[in-house]
């Protein structure tokens, strides 16, 4: 029987929980209503004005020619249809011979690894299938906005640990004092968006020593694991001592390989958990990228001088992004990895970081992102903006020129 309903009353279009999802990852406003990502809106801004976009972290140039070339083949050689569960023989071998050739580590490409839909999907069908609700998963403050969306969609809580500016040190009392009865994992990104540390050893230790005194797993976020700069190592979690069996390892191809838009990611873990993973990653993208997978498993071969170069790139990069923001007169935290660099907008006149980018393209045609959107802790990260490195020299030449005009 049909219900009789107001004729103005409409459907709530995000219900309960889909509401706590949307503020944990800071998409609604103030009176309510649906925002768009922070990422939305100063692309937007970008567009609108022509101001250069510094602000998402994707490159402007496409991959290496023979990957392109690989997919390409792929597609016109008939990879079109619904690839196995776990990706493609192919890749997942690749991904194994690419765990040992740059970290000695020995993985099964049949029963330890599982391709995904980027490093994004990774980290949720992980935190999903691996935390029960009102468990609680840590993570370093700032941290990349899906953790927070991901964490809520599992009904998990959220404990954060700071990493401060200018050095984003990890803060070791911090981070015991966040261990608890209810803690199922920590997820540790590094090299870290969006502050472009890389952990040290003794950082990575302190937490390996941690998840083992309290028996909980650790999730690590590496997709910028071959962008690092001036001679720094990436150390992978999985080869510290013992926790080969408590360490999930997330990465992609998208940004090593500038191909961001394939979203073609992968992690390894022991079996029974890739198993577990498995179950909830088919009833998210089911599967995914056909014809690239064969393409990324090219891409992971490449010659270590691929690899070297676009770190090189990267470095020369961020290198002129930070000479023009300092001539501009930002506090700027050198970055030690990623796409990505921090400024401090106060020394401008800009407390807030938020004001201060959507004035930037008035004031120098270039776009940022505010930091304060990566904190729970709002007021440690008001003031910071986040540049991104990752475009054509050309590019970046111009809008360091941009940036030093702001000195007047």
């Amino acid at each position: 029987m049909a219900v009789d309903r107001p004729a103005d009353r409409r459907p709530e279009p995000l219900p309960g929980r889909w509401r706590q999802v949307a503020a944990a990852s800071n998409l609604l406003a103030p009176d309510g209503e649906l925002a768009p990502t922070i990422f939305a809106e100063m692309s937007a801004l970008a567009a609108r004005t022509g101001a250069i976009n510094l602000g998402q972290g994707f490159p402007d140039s496409d991959g290496p020619p023979s990957v392109l070339a690989a997919a390409v083949s792929a597609i016109n050689s008939g990879a079109n249809q619904y690839p196995p569960g776990r990706g493609v023989p192919q890749l997942r071998a690749a991904i194994a011979d690419h765990q040992r050739r740059f970290y000695g580590l020995d993985v099964d490409p049949d029963a330890e690894v599982l391709v995904t839909a980027g490093a994004t999907e990774a980290i949720a069908a992980t935190v999903m299938a691996l935390c029960e609700p009102g468990d609680e998963v840590i993570v370093l403050e700032p941290y990349y906005d899906a953790y927070a969306a991901v964490i809520e969609l599992a009904g998990a809580r959220r404990r954060t640990v700071p990493m401060r500016f200018p050095d984003f040190a990890v803060d070791v009392d911090a981070l015991a004092a966040a261990f608890g009865p209810r803690t199922r994992m920590i997820l540790l990104n590094s090299p870290h968006n969006p502050t472009g540390r890389v952990l040290s050893t003794q950082e990575l230790a302190e937490v390996a020593r941690l998840a083992d005194r309290h028996d909980v797993l650790v999730v690590t976020d590496e997709v910028y694991e071959h962008l690092t700069f001036d001679g720094r190592a990436h150390v992978p979690m999985v080869t510290l001592p013992g926790m080969a069996d408590r360490t999930v390892t997330i990465s992609s191809a998208g940004k090593t390989f500038s191909v961001t838009g394939w979203k073609v990611g992968w992690l390894h873990a022991r079996a029974d958990l890739v198993s577990a993973i498995t179950t909830v990653k088919q009833f998210l993208t089911y599967v995914n990228a056909g014809p690239l997978q064969p393409a990324i498993a090219e891409a992971l071969a490449l010659p270590d001088e691929t690899y070297a170069g676009t770190s090189a790139r990267l470095q020369a990069g961020r290198d002129v992004l930070v000479a023009g923001l300092r001539e501009a007169g930002f506090d700027v935290a050198v970055p030690e990895g990623t796409y990505f660099v921090v400024a401090d907008a106060a020394p401008l006149g800009y407390p807030d970081g938020l004001a201060m980018c959507r004035d930037l393209p008035k004031l120098a045609g270039v776009v940022a992102v505010p930091m304060q959107v990566f904190h729970d802790d709002v007021a440690a990260g008001r003031s910071l903006v986040r540049f991104a490195c990752c475009k054509r020299p050309e590019v970046l030449q111009e809008a360091a020129s941009r940036l030093a005009g702001l000195r007047g």
